[in-house]
């Protein structure tokens, strides 16, 4: 019996949910060989909800290739429509590390501008900066200086 039990509805919904799904790993003549095995695991590692289509005629073989499946991958046998199955187990929140130094994206900065006659509202202009520039006195984007490193033969010959 498979690791991951289901309720009736929860089976209905990833149901729903493979319905335009395309298969992802295709069981050719030679059955569930190891490297089939593999497939089915690593696209239920990065989709978590598969189709696996198997070409074989025999029914009681595909259904046991279904249990085999939901058994040893821990997934949960979701549905068996003719030559189709459908494996469910849940995705792994991968931790991505917080790193401090690191600059954000793109960001939106509106600038004024104003008239030399007064009495006119200022012009507003929105301008996208991205993370390798900066925005000027004047109201212009430019290219953020990069400090590089020294190569190792100038450093030598600094010496």
């Amino acid at each position: 019996m498979s690791a991951i039990q289901l309720s009736p509805a929860q089976r209905k919904v990833h149901r729903a949910e493979a319905h335009h799904l395309d298969p992802i790993v295709m069981v050719g003549g030679d059955g569930l060989t190891p490297a089939v095995k593999k497939e089915v695991e690593s696209a239920l590692k990065a989709h978590g909800l598969i189709k696996v289509r198997v070409f074989s005629d025999d029914r009681a073989a595909r259904e046991a290739m279904l249990a085999t499946l939901a058994d040893e991958l821990d997934a949960a046998p979701i549905q068996h429509i003719g030559k189709l199955l459908v494996l469910w187990r849940p995705k792994v929140e991968k931790e991505r590390a917080v790193d401090e130094d690191r600059m954000p994206g793109p960001r939106d900065v509106k600038v004024l501008k104003y008239s030399k006659r007064g009495g006119q509202r200022p012009e507003i202009k929105t301008l996208r900066v991205l993370g390798n520039q900066r925005l000027t006195p004047g109201g212009t984007i430019k290219r953020a200086k990069a400090k590089r490193p020294l190569s190792a033969k100038k450093r030598n010959q600094a010496d």
